[in-house]
């Protein structure tokens, strides 16, 4: 990403929407005359004039136009007394719209390092007490590697890369945030947000709940977080309407899972931030081109959302995958599911990357809800559920397709809570491709505990309009079920299958339909 730090004078005609001093005569009678003019802009913004008369003589190369004058005297004499007073004292300064014109304070930078105008297209500049920066240009990847081939073990995770530039939103302030303390003022100023290498102090969430309709966030460079032992804590939460979120080429986003890791998860152990990424509230939306790693527990619990999409994202937690001081002999990652999505309708999720030790994508209520060509690794698989005793325990509508689960404890899962109430209908598995599964190919059961499975099947949750069509894999080996549905008293409906074939396991079982497991 190539940029260029600009002075305070070159930033304020450009943010002022001023007319160039070399083609223009007005302003550019200001430039070669400096001394002449100062003394009358002193004095002749400091109220409101709109008389063309009793002016200096030289006025008449403005047309004796009050406007020109003024803004002559803003974009010309103010923005050259800005850059020497910044020049002279090694600080930078900032600009604020007043009544009277434009007040100029001049404030220390690394006593006060808040965030960057970096354009704007209005007539006014939104105070900044920090580096004033010009981004010649902001690159965001255009696509994530291609999804692997199958392979029978997990392949190095891709990055993300390309060239693509941004295109930011029309009208409005961009800010560039280099500290955390800016975030808040950006936030409430600006609808262009670039997060550049931001460090987030313990208990200090990257808050982007109010931003304003229409704006794009850019995550930039290294984004971290230092330790918060709290499971109510979010690390980043995000709400807003028509907005879009995404990184810039080589920028990753990092959970500092390391810190928290003991192999228990949202079980227990030490307290850890539940989940990191919360995007709730959030209408007509698009996350994109991310690059997230070493989560604590939970990636993404998209929540109350409508029409967001989600592209083009790279989940990757493999360094949870080996054992730490704290876990024993188990991974030292645990409940670390890439996607959580509940309470949201017309959601889709496509062309992403997950590498983790949970769910791939979990729907635990929503409808109409598309996940199409993922990658899944190290997980348990795409799943519903687990359904029954939330808030909302209704899933409708959803179709998982064109994706890659390998080297996962299970394939394709829906699963209910054993003695709890619910309804699941119309799910669609299309063309899944799975390779070294451990545990379950195919999966439907309604005796689930978070515990672990009772055995025993309740029909409080009914699962209705299940169709399984191309679905075909590998088990790791022969202890693995190709496929195994345990319904509860006639709360499973109108299942079919075709073209599944998944082989490798042994001891298939299926209590619904009447016909059995799928035919090989």
């Amino acid at each position: 990403m190539r940029r260029f730090i600009a002075t305070v004078g070159a930033l304020l005609p450009v943010a002022l929407a001023c007319n160039n001093a070399d083609t223009h005569p007005c302003p550019g009678y200001y430039r070669d005359n400096l001394a002449e003019v100062s003394d009358f802009c002193a004095t002749f913004t400091q109220s409101t004039v709109a008389a063309s008369t009793g002016l200096p003589s030289w006025a008449t190369v403005c047309d004796n136009s009050p406007k020109k004058l003024s803004s002559a005297c803003s974009c010309q004499v103010l923005a050259t007394a800005v850059a020497t007073s910044a020049t002279s004292s090694g600080v930078v300064a900032s600009t604020t719209p007043s009544s009277s014109g434009f007040v100029t304070s001049v404030k220390n930078v690394e006593s006060s390092p808040v965030f960057a105008i970096t354009q704007t297209h209005s007539s006014s500049v939104t105070s900044a007490a920090a580096k004033v920066a010009v981004s010649s240009e902001v690159v965001v990847s255009s696509s994530v590697s291609a999804t692997p081939a199958v392979t029978s073990s997990a392949a190095a995770a891709p990055t993300i890369s390309g060239g693509a530039s941004v295109s930011l939103a029309s009208g409005g302030v961009t800010c560039t945030v280099t500290e955390y303390a800016g975030i808040s003022s950006a936030v409430a100023s600006c609808t262009n947000i670039v997060l550049s290498n931001i460090k987030a102090p313990a208990s200090s969430t990257i808050d982007l709940t109010s931003l304003q309709t229409g704006t794009h966030v850019i995550f930039a460079g290294k984004t971290t977080f230092e330790d918060t032992n709290d499971k109510k804590f979010d690390p980043i939460v995000i709400t807003g309407t028509d907005i879009i979120v995404e990184g810039a080429d080589g920028h990753v986003i990092d959970g500092n899972g390391q810190s928290y890791w003991d192999g228990k998860g949202s079980n227990g152990g030490d307290a850890k931030p539940n989940h990191f990424i919360v995007a709730k509230h959030v209408n007509n939306g698009r996350f994109e081109n991310l690059n997230i790693q070493n989560w604590p527990v939970h990636c993404f619990y998209v929540s109350y959302c409508n029409a967001v999409t989600f592209s083009n994202i790279l989940l990757n937690n493999t360094i949870g995958n080996e054992p730490n001081s704290k876990s024993g002999s188990k991974a030292a990652a645990h409940n670390s599911d890439g996607f959580d999505i509940s309470s949201s309708d017309n959601i889709v999720l496509t062309d992403s990357h997950v590498y983790n030790q949970d769910d791939c994508v979990a729907v635990t209520s929503g409808s109409k809800i598309l996940v199409d060509s993922m990658y899944c690794s190290g997980g348990h698989g795409l799943s519903i559920g687990s359904i029954g005793g939330k808030s909302n325990n209704t899933v409708s509508d959803v179709t998982f397709q064109n994706s890659v689960i390998v080297d996962s404890q299970n394939g394709c899962r829906i699963k209910s809570n054993e003695g709890e109430t619910g309804e699941v209908s119309n799910i669609h598995y299309k063309n899944i491709t799975m390779e070294n599964i451990e545990k379950y190919g195919l999966v439907i059961q309604q005796d689930y505990l978070n515990g672990g499975p009772t055995g025993e099947p309740s029909n409080g949750v009914t699962i209705s309009g299940v169709t399984v069509t191309d679905v075909k894999g590998t088990m790791s080996s022969s202890t693995g079920i190709d496929y195994y549905v345990l319904c509860g008293d006639g709360s499973c409906s109108d299942f079919s299958y075709s073209g599944v074939e998944i082989t490798g396991g042994s001891g298939d079982k299926c209590n619904y339909p009447s016909s059995g497991c799928p035919a090989v």
